[in-house]
């Protein structure tokens, strides 16, 4: 799964922008929504956790994602949500905003023990049982919740704020283009610093489309006065 993780991402900032009090608008949620991906990559960079490339378990996403206990364990991700949402809290000294920057985040692993197939594990040891659904392994149906969950998220951020149509269209455009890469394209045999930097880079991307969408859209108050997300 790649931009179905963003779904949640898009109704955190709909929900926190309606809010009286300021807080962390779509760019923020769109890095909680990846922030273990973030830290894998750079974690795999230095050769504390692993993957593998060349067509293995999951059919829309053929990479072997084998050793990575620190971010996407149970625990390990439920480590990163309750620190981000922690920094969020006190940054915007608003406890419901980092409530739900940490449910952004945690709901990585729930998305992924439903999409991968079997490599998931609940401790930061690695150790145990492993699981996973294995939807991806089902490319039709994974594909169509894929876009269905962000298309669904998508459409009722759009439904809550007003604003110029440009950003979001744009955003959206790049996140499917992104993704079609992915479904379409050949991938690499070797997932090394290449593929890493690919990664990171789309992340950056799309969280920067993010932040700029979210300062032109405005949400309705409780006051009734437009507040622009950020």
């Amino acid at each position: 799964m790649f931009i179905g993780h963003y779904a949640p991402a898009f109704v955190a900032a709909s929900i926190t922008a309606r809010r009286p009090k300021a807080g962390p608008g779509l760019g923020t949620f769109f890095v909680a929504a990846v922030l273990v991906d973030y830290v894998f990559f750079a974690f795999a960079l230095i050769g504390i956790e692993k993957i593998g490339a060349g067509g293995f378990a999951n059919v829309t996403l053929p990479y072997d994602l084998y050793t990575h206990p620190f971010t996407h364990s149970l625990a390990g991700t439920g480590i990163w949500a309750l620190g981000f949402g922690a920094i969020i809290g006190f940054w915007y000294r608003d406890f419901f905003a980092g409530m739900l920057a940490a449910l952004v985040v945690a709901s990585h692993w729930l998305l992924d023990w439903i999409m991968h197939a079997p490599g998931l594990t609940l401790t930061l040891s690695g150790a145990g049982d492993i699981y996973g659904l294995g939807l991806e392994q089902h490319k039709g149906p994974a594909i169509a919740l894929e876009l269905a969950l962000t298309l669904a998220a998508f459409a009722f951020y759009l439904k809550r704020s007003r604003g110029p149509i440009l950003q979001p269209i744009m955003l959206f455009a790049v996140m499917l283009g992104l993704q079609m890469v992915i479904w379409i394209t050949p991938q690499p045999d070797i997932a090394g610093l290449g593929f890493y930097a690919e990664g990171l880079i789309a992340f950056v991307i799309l969280a920067a489309l993010a932040s700029w969408t979210g300062e032109n859209r405005y949400f309705m108050q409780r006051s009734g006065l437009a507040a622009a997300g950020r």
